[in-house]
């Protein structure tokens, strides 16, 4: 016997069932709509500026990020949002509150998708494992869109180097690297750049422009991955573990520099002491803290003789 859609809702039938995953539903528009998880369409696009959503009604709470209206008022501060999830995030500084607890360990965060991210440090074992680069992925359509970074036919070759490219125009990009070519200048300082997209963020150092605006505080940025990168200072997100002794870091620069405490030799020496370093900036303040010292040893030393002296006076 079939049911009619409103008799499905009542009695609880559960006919489409996810290909990548064991969720079903009753109707067939809400598993078109949960596909988008896995397949990471994106189909609502803001005509304001270049993000997307799975969903029609995010696109609607977004665009009130485009029009000034921001009824949602902070009790602690004068800092208003557009949307109540902003506001409710942005409260959590005041609070601070952490509401989204890690099941595998104690590590709790502000934000969900900080959690989210988080987990992956758990994941030991992965079901689809790439042999070009060994990275692993949890979800077959995943790898299989992984894999076309590897498959790509890409034709330009580099003369320089071993590096290859898809279009010939990256190609040209590419060799300014060898060649030293910066076609793009600067006309305020006379500066030049090999692409132009660097020219463009170069000139809001004279323009003042900062288009990148942070939702929880009234900090704003020249770039993008700045943003990204004080985001983590609301949400206590951790992006960088060290596999050796898994101290953790936000910011992927101390990181790199971390991990080669590890991996690199002593490589420098210090030319007053025995002592070695993994990188030479340590090396290069290593010999100033042996000045300062030394200079303490001789200012007490004076100070010492001086007393002597005083008391031969007076004796």
């Amino acid at each position: 016997m079939q049911f009619s859609k409103q008799q499905r809702l009542h009695v609880g039938e559960r006919s489409h069932l996810c290909s990548h995953c064991d969720r079903v539903f009753s109707l067939k528009i809400n598993l078109t709509r949960h596909m988008r998880i896995h397949t990471g369409e994106i189909p609502y696009q803001c005509n304001k500026c270049d993000k997307a959503f799975s969903l029609n009604s995010l696109l609607i709470l977004h665009m009130r990020d485009h029009t000034e209206v921001t009824p949602y008022q902070c009790i602690h501060c004068d800092q208003s949002f557009s949307q109540r999830g902003h506001l409710t995030d942005h409260l959590r500084i005041h609070t601070l509150e952490r509401p989204y607890r890690c099941s595998q360990c104690d590590k709790s965060f502000q934000a969900k998708y900080a959690l989210i991210k988080h987990m992956s440090f758990h994941i030991k074992e992965r079901q689809y494992r790439c042999r070009q680069c060994n990275k692993a992925f949890q979800l077959e359509c995943n790898f299989t869109e992984h894999m076309k970074i590897h498959y790509v036919e890409k034709p330009y070759r580099c003369s320089q180097c071993v590096k290859s490219f898809k279009a010939n125009n990256e190609l040209i990009k590419h060799m300014r690297i060898h060649t030293g070519d910066k076609p793009y200048t600067c006309t305020q300082c006379n500066k030049s750049f090999t692409q132009n997209g660097t020219l463009t963020t170069h000139m809001r150092i004279h323009t003042g422009e900062r288009p990148y605006q942070c939702s929880q505080c009234d900090k704003d940025f020249v770039q993008n991955c700045q943003l990204i990168q004080h985001m983590r200072t609301h949400t206590g997100e951790i992006s960088y573990q060290c596999s050796w002794c898994n101290k953790e870091f936000s910011n992927k620069k101390l990181f790199k520099l971390h991990i080669k405490i590890h991996t690199e030799d002593s490589s420098y020496k210090c030319s007053h002491s025995d002592m070695e370093f993994s990188y030479n900036n340590n090396n290069s303040r290593h010999p100033r803290h042996l000045t300062q010292n030394q200079n303490k040893i001789n200012e007490s030393y004076k100070l010492n003789e001086l007393k002597v002296e005083v008391k031969d006076e007076q004796m």
